[in-house]
């Protein structure tokens, strides 16, 4: 009896594909990285100017204004949409309305886009310590964006809540996170237990369970602590390396 074609060997499914806004920045250089080395997702790049992307970068980047970001989802139709937009105080000129036209307005406005083009999941890159009642203003936007996007009604919303990112910037030079990355490995074991969220934790490990959670198929809402994103990543690289995920 012939052998049937193709018998005995692995059949690979078609890359699950993810939209990305924020490519421009540190994460978001690192997954277009990551997924352009593997065959797992493919991402679908948004943004507002043409960006320079890493070398050999596998991606389909759509650049448009924002209002038109919907109609583009809409058409990709993703498994999930990854929101890694943010900016600093800083970038926004120390202006309160101008930082939150990015961290606030811009990220719901693109969520509600993508609700509305029938996205199901959503992962969001927010911050540790986020809290809409935090005397802060960088957690306290950080808390009422996570708010406004758990009401919108994703099958799905995980939200990522990283320590301090370690990682290489490019052309994005922030003194005061430079200096707490070089204390930190001396600092960092004489925290508190309940400042243990804040501890420092490499941007590729957050990119990589970025990735993974975005193929995630339970419905609900989920925060992720520097642990859990750890979990991830370690399930992503596993994932890559051709061995089965629970």
């Amino acid at each position: 009896m012939p052998k049937p074609q193709g018998f005995g060997r692995a059949v690979r499914s078609a890359p699950v594909r993810i939209a990305l806004v924020g490519a421009t920045g540190l994460l978001g250089r690192k997954m277009i990285s990551l997924s352009s080395a593997s065959d797992i997702v493919r991402i679908v790049g948004l943004a507002r100017r043409e960006v320079e992307l890493p070398q050999g970068a596998r991606i389909e980047m759509f650049v448009a204004q924002t209002p038109w970001w919907g109609e583009v989802l809409d058409g990709v139709r993703p498994q999930a949409l990854i929101c890694a937009l943010g900016t600093t105080w800083a970038k926004a000129g120390r202006s309160e309305e101008r930082f939150r036209e990015v961290d606030y307005d811009l990220i719901v406005n693109t969520a509600k886009q993508a609700r509305a083009a029938q996205v199901p999941n959503l992962v969001l890159i927010s911050a540790a310590g986020a809290d809409p009642r935090a005397k802060m203003l960088y957690l306290k936007v950080k808390g009422e964006t996570e708010a406004e996007l758990s009401s919108l009604g994703f099958k799905r919303l995980d939200i990522l809540r990283p320590g301090l990112l370690k990682g290489a910037r490019e052309d994005d030079w922030r003194p005061l996170e430079f200096a707490a990355k070089l204390v930190s490995p001396l600092a960092e074991p004489l925290l508190p237990e309940h400042m243990a969220k804040f501890r420092t934790i490499d941007a590729d490990v957050v990119s990589q369970a970025a990735l993974q959670l975005s193929m995630r198929k339970a419905a609900g809402r989920y925060t992720h602590d520097n642990d859990a994103m750890m979990r991830a990543a370690r399930e992503w690289r596993a994932r890559v390396d051709g061995h089965p995920v629970g």
